[in-house]
């Protein structure tokens, strides 16, 4: 796992400096929906999360600093979701489908944080980027391990090769309900799309079952 940036505080109190930096992230993802993320002052983010721009610089030293909380927040709370949604039991073609529900709910959920943080991704510190990229692979591996365990349980049949493809796919086909959103909701529910695209993901390995 890449190294985590350090974000540099001069407060010393741990649980304020998480309150006021999701109050931040709240603040910035609202003003790079609408501005884009090189439009937005650090006085705007400031205003938009309820304290002064000297408050706000007593948690972060540079605006991508907040770019890069914008990130790392919205990738935790994906990755924590989906690791509270697997299940304990023996896995099967039924709990990857269950996954794959919950992750599209999740997405449906945060569809605004992340579109904001893929258009803006671009834009992270170099020492930033690597790390926040590697958390996505992480989520993608929650994806591998189940499946991987249904191969290994005789659920599936799959050469390694194919697991990481198909971990990958997955979890693209989510991201599309947030990216591709101004089409695809005039057209289906979420359900729907849950439905449509676990049929196309999963159509020949149902068959296995």
């Amino acid at each position: 796992m890449t190294k985590k940036r350090q974000v540099l505080a001069s407060v010393k109190d741990e649980r304020l400096i998480e309150k006021r930096r999701d109050q931040m992230v709240k603040g910035a993802v609202s003003l790079f929906k609408q501005k884009g993320f090189h439009r937005t002052t650090t006085r705007e983010i400031a205003k938009a999360s309820g304290f002064s721009i000297g408050t706000l610089y007593e948690y972060i030293q540079t605006k991508e600093d907040v770019l890069y909380l914008v990130c790392d927040s919205i990738y935790d709370q994906v990755s924590n979701y989906l690791e509270q949604s697997i299940e304990t039991e023996e896995p099967t073609i039924g709990s990857l489908k269950r996954l794959i529900r919950n992750f599209f709910k999740v997405v449906d959920e945060m569809q605004e944080e992340i579109l904001v943080m893929y258009q803006e991704v671009k834009s992270l510190p170099k020492d930033a980027l690597p790390y926040v990229l590697n958390k996505e692979l992480d989520m993608v591996s929650i994806f591998e391990r189940l499946i991987a365990d249904c191969v290994r349980n005789g659920e599936l049949d799959l050469t390694p090769e194919e697991i990481h493809l198909l971990s990958h796919h997955i979890f693209v086909q989510g991201q599309m309900w947030a990216f591709r959103r101004w089409a695809l909701h005039r057209f289906y529910s979420l359900e729907e799309y849950t439905d449509m695209q676990m049929k196309f993901l999963l159509y020949n390995l149902s068959e296995q079952k």
